[in-house]
């Protein structure tokens, strides 16, 4: 009599090979190898400045950095950014910013975002109160355009600085982030723009990012990380100025949400259309969006509270002020009083009013490093392939 056991086990064992190999032909990210990223350069606003505003225009001071770093280390923050996480997820040190001159190492990549950019010009430049940074994703852009020319001759040059230089071929293999976008629409909101006058303005910011884009692939980037905007309708500094603003379910502004969603519906169109331009890149779209709102919307299951409230600041039912920021003096009944920390900042979710704290930036990375919220659905370490 034959043996049941080769029949009921032969034929499913054949056809589980013969399903690997398919699901591997359909999807070549299964079959690919990690990406082996030399360097990072990164192009950004606040959420992703490691140092470069507080180097030039305006420093990050106490208690900036008192988590993590325990001094201000250039991050407008109490510890470590999502590019900080990033660097780290792909075996990478921290980026040095190009605008530090001291203790930099541009080794393994360089970071051009500054607190306050934007992609357009802005209209209004530090130093004044309500001023941008006047390193837009254009001036980036230059930035980047000179870095790789003269880093390559200080590195034939040789001498002390050499080693701190990025080698000729980390250029066209490493990671391109971007995390910028955020800045255009609160231009247009403390601009006395309405809600669909900022809607409207939405396409030609996208023409400006896409064109630097296609400028920095160029210059021989390929593999490219971009971030969506997150959910300004949830921060104090929105909140707390326009308080007549619908709110949601949980307390968001939902029309200053609505544009923010419009421009990452808009951003994700670009980008497919970026695919088409620049046939031979890897342009991974990411949803952080999603993952910080729910970071509002159910923070206990993170082990957060008050996700409204700004951790460092003074004032009000969000502990925001546009006189009186993180780390400044307020003169209360006579007596001056330090703005700082609140006490448990890694139960928090927003640090100063505008930015993230490092727990909730951790646990975003944590959540989009995955690839689960991200078009392809590709994981970070493996954004150096097309699908």
């Amino acid at each position: 009599m034959e043996s049941p056991s080769i029949s009921k086990f032969t034929i499913p064992l054949s056809c589980f090979f013969t399903l690997l190999l398919c699901v591997a032909t359909l999807n070549p990210v299964f079959a690919s190898k990690v990406c082996n990223f030399p360097a990072v350069f990164n192009f950004g606003d606040s959420n992703s400045d490691t140092g470069g505003l507080s180097a030039t225009l305006r420093r990050a001071t106490p208690p900036n950095g008192e988590t993590y770093f325990h001094r201000p280390a250039g991050r407008f923050s109490d510890g470590r950014l999502m590019i900080d996480f990033i660097a780290m997820g792909v075996g990478l040190p921290y980026l040095s910013a190009y605008l530090d001159s001291l203790g930099t190492n541009f080794t393994h990549g360089a970071n051009f975002a500054t607190a306050a950019s934007t992609i357009r010009l802005p209209s209004r430049i530090i130093p004044a109160a309500d001023g941008y940074s006047p390193f837009y994703l254009d001036i980036q852009y230059s930035q980047f355009v000179q870095f790789k020319e003269r880093s390559q001759i200080i590195r034939q040059q040789g001498g002390i600085y050499a080693h701190l230089m990025p080698k000729k071929d980390y250029f066209p293999k490493a990671l391109y982030t971007f995390d910028i976008g955020q800045n255009d629409l609160g231009e247009g909101f403390f601009g006395n723009m309405t809600v669909e006058q900022v809607n409207a303005s939405i396409p030609d910011i996208l023409d400006k990012f896409s064109l630097n884009v296609k400028n920095i692939y160029k210059l021989g980037a390929r593999s490219f990380w971009i971030h969506n905007t997150g959910p300004i309708g949830c921060l104090p500094y929105i909140l707390a100025n326009f308080p007549s603003a619908q709110r949601d379910n949980h307390g968001c502004a939902r029309p200053y949400n609505d544009v923010a969603q419009s421009f990452n519906h808009k951003l994700k169109k670009a980008i497919v259309q970026l695919r088409i331009d620049l046939p031979t890149a890897a342009i991974t779209y990411v949803d952080v969006y999603s993952v910080k709102y729910s970071l509002y919307s159910e923070p206990q299951k993170y082990g957060f509270e008050l996700p409204l409230v700004a951790c460092c600041g003074y004032g009000g039912k969000y502990n925001y002020s546009s006189s009186v920021g993180c780390g400044g003096t307020v003169t209360v009944n006579g007596s001056k009083i330090f703005v700082g920390s609140c006490e448990r900042p890694s139960v928090r979710v927003n640090w100063d009013g505008i930015h993230y704290t490092e727990a909730a930036n951790k646990v975003v990375f944590s959540q989009i490093s995955t690839g689960a919220f991200s078009d392809p659905p590709v994981p970070l370490k493996m954004a150096c392939h097309q699908v």
